[in-house]
């Protein structure tokens, strides 16, 4: 098996053309602080998180996943990783060094199978964070990232193989077979999903708050701020998290989540879920029933950016 060198989630970048719309949502809405904003390019922490960001919004003509960050311990690290992914004949982006962006660190690029750039760092500075206080309803991290594939056992196969993700639970439909591949690098049981869907695109990205009374607080502000819901509340399963879905102005799905479950990784056998099992989706049956509409949002639209490296 790959030595696993990744060790948890960074950041997840977005380009969107209603920039100024998008980054009134995650501010004023969301509950995001603008820690470093320059001219259509703004960083965006989470209070409670050591991570210089957890979102970075770009203004751009089209709607794109600009990359998805991964953290490595070492430089000596990444540099294996790079090295292992180019003799692997995986198209990088740019060569490990240094990082211009917030915090600073070592890093490099490159493209997945579908064409999504991915960015590997170790050595950026940590953020001067805080603990979340009781009824803050405010994420305290990004949780995780789940992303639609047209090749979805392709994808699973390209994170396995070269970088060492682990598969925690599978997703199935009696129908549709399997659909949902639930991926680690920690004992968080995920902080990658992949989706099966029509196209490459963001599915949805996930925000920790600090516990289910912060998590409920933070679902009624957003529904009484006017944000259209799409699935929840709820809780999952796989995963054992609770789950509200919203969409953001550009049409991403955005997630408000707590209590993702924490996993003996050496003792740890994934299952196999029948998602047309309403207590699979939803364990408690508090949440809208998964449906056509919900099941649409979440394809999103078509990734404008596969094989196209961000400008920044």
């Amino acid at each position: 098996m790959t030595q696993r060198l990744i060790t948890h989630l960074r950041h997840v970048d977005l380009a969107v053309p209603d920039y100024a719309a998008q980054l009134d949502f995650y501010t004023n809405t969301w509950g995001l602080r603008a820690e470093h904003t320059d001219s259509g390019l703004t960083f965006l922490a989470a209070e409670g998180s050591p991570e210089q960001y957890i979102v970075r919004l770009r203004h751009a003509p089209d709607k794109r996943i600009d990359l998805i960050a991964f953290g490595a311990e070492t430089a000596a690290d990444v540099d294996t990783l790079a090295a292992r992914l180019a003799t692997d004949g995986v198209r990088l982006v740019s060569e490990p060094g240094t990082l211009r962006t917030p915090g600073g660190g070592y890093g490099f690029r490159f493209f997945d199978n579908e064409g999504r750039t991915v960015e590997i760092s170790a050595g950026v500075a940590v953020r001067r964070h805080r603990p979340i206080e009781e009824g803050e309803s405010i994420p305290v991290r990004l949780s995780h990232v789940v992303i639609n594939s047209a090749d979805p056992e392709g994808t699973r196969a390209f994170y396995e193989k070269h970088l060492a993700f682990a598969l925690s639970d599978t997703l199935l439909h009696p129908r549709m077979g399997e659909m949902m591949w639930f991926m680690r690098v920690n004992r968080w049981h995920h902080s990658l999903a992949i989706a099966r869907g029509p196209h490459p695109a963001l599915h949805h990205a996930s925000f920790e708050l600090r516990g289910l009374d912060e998590y409920l607080r933070g679902t009624g502000r957003v529904l009484r701020a006017g944000v259209e819901k799409i699935w929840g509340p709820g809780r999952h399963l796989a995963g054992n998290n609770t789950f509200s879905y919203f969409l953001d102005p550009s049409g991403n799905t955005m997630e408000y989540t707590t209590e993702l479950e924490q996993i003996d990784e050496d003792a740890w056998h994934p299952h196999l879920y029948d998602f047309s099992r309403p207590e699979v989706a939803d364990q408690w049956g508090t949440a809208n029933a998964m449906n056509e509409f919900v099941a649409k949002q979440s394809f999103n639209d078509p990734d404008r950016g596969l094989f196209q490296a961000p400008p920044v």
